[in-house]
C-alpha cells in the first residue's frame, strides 16, 4: 500500500513474475481486512497464490498464512526499518555490529544468519540489559539502549520470513518488493504534474496506470 499525506492510500496486489497488477482498492487505512478482502477476490476469481512478499505491516502475514500461502518479508525493508533504530553511522558496538550484520540478508543463508544473530545476542545480552533509572516512570527503570533492543527484537520477531525465497526455490520468491515499489514511484512521479485532483479524478487516474492504459 502507497499513500499521500496521512489520509490516502491505494493497496496494490502485484505479480512479479507477469509484471501485472492484479487488483487494487483505495483505503484510508493500511488494515489486515483490506489484504483479506484482496486475497479473497483473487481467489474468487481464480488466480493460484503460491507466495506473497510484504513489507511487515502488523497483522498482515498472518492473513496469508491463514490460507497456507508462504510470507515473504521484504528483506529491503527490514534493513530501512534497523536503519531507523541504529541511523546508519551507529555508535555503540553493539549497534555496528547489529547493522553491519543486517546488511549481510541479502547475501546470507538462513541457517548462517540465525547463527550469526545468536553469536551476537550472546555477546551484547549484558548490554541489552543495562538499565537506567528512570523516577518518573511506574517501576523506576527503563532499558538503557531501548532502540538497540528494539532493533533486536525487529530481526528475531521477522526472521522466520525473511528466508522463505530460500526454503520454496521452485515458487522464484522475490527477496524484496522492489517490483511495486517501482510501481508506486512511477505513479507519485506521474500524478506530481496533475496537483490539485479531485479525489474521485486522482484515483481514475492511479487506476489507468495500474491497469496499464496508455489513454
Amino acid at each position: 500500500m502507497t499513500f499521500w499525506g496521512r489520509s490516502y492510500g491505494v493497496m496494490v496486489f502485484r505479480s512479479p513474475t507477469l509484471k501485472k497488477n492484479l487488483w487494487w482498492k483505495e483505503s484510508f487505512q493500511e488494515t489486515p481486512w483490506v489484504y483479506e478482502e484482496g486475497l479473497k477476490k483473487l481467489l474468487k476469481d481464480g488466480w493460484t497464490i503460491t507466495s506473497v512478499v510484504i513489507d511487515g505491516k502488523r497483522g498482515v502475514a498472518q492473513v496469508f498464512e491463514r490460507c497456507g500461502i508462504s510470507v515473504q518479508y521484504c528483506q529491503f525493508h527490514q534493513v530501512k526499518t534497523i536503519t531507523k533504530y541504529l541511523t546508519r553511522h551507529p555508535q555503540t558496538e553493539a549497534a555496528q555490529e547489529l547493522r553491519a550484520l543486517t546488511l549481510t540478508l541479502k547475501d546470507a543463508t538462513e541457517e548462517q544468519f540465525r547463527a550469526n544473530l545468536l553469536a551476537w545476542y550472546e555477546r551484547h545480552k549484558a548490554f541489552l540489559n543495562e538499565k537506567s533509572f528512570t523516577p518518573y516512570k511506574k517501576r523506576g527503570w527503563e532499558y538503557t539502549h531501548r532502540r538497540v533492543r528494539a532493533a533486536y527484537r525487529s530481526l528475531k520477531v521477522n526472521l522466520s520470513r525473511l528466508f522463505t525465497y530460500q526454503r520454496y526455490p521452485q515458487y522464484n520468491i522475490p527477496n524484496t518488493t522492489n517490483t511495486l515499489d517501482g510501481m508506486f514511484s512511477q505513479i507519485k512521479n506521474r500524478l506530481a504534474v496533475h496537483r490539485g485532483l479531485r479525489r474521485d479524478r486522482r484515483y481514475k487516474m492511479i487506476c489507468a496506470i495500474l491497469s496499464g492504459r496508455r489513454d
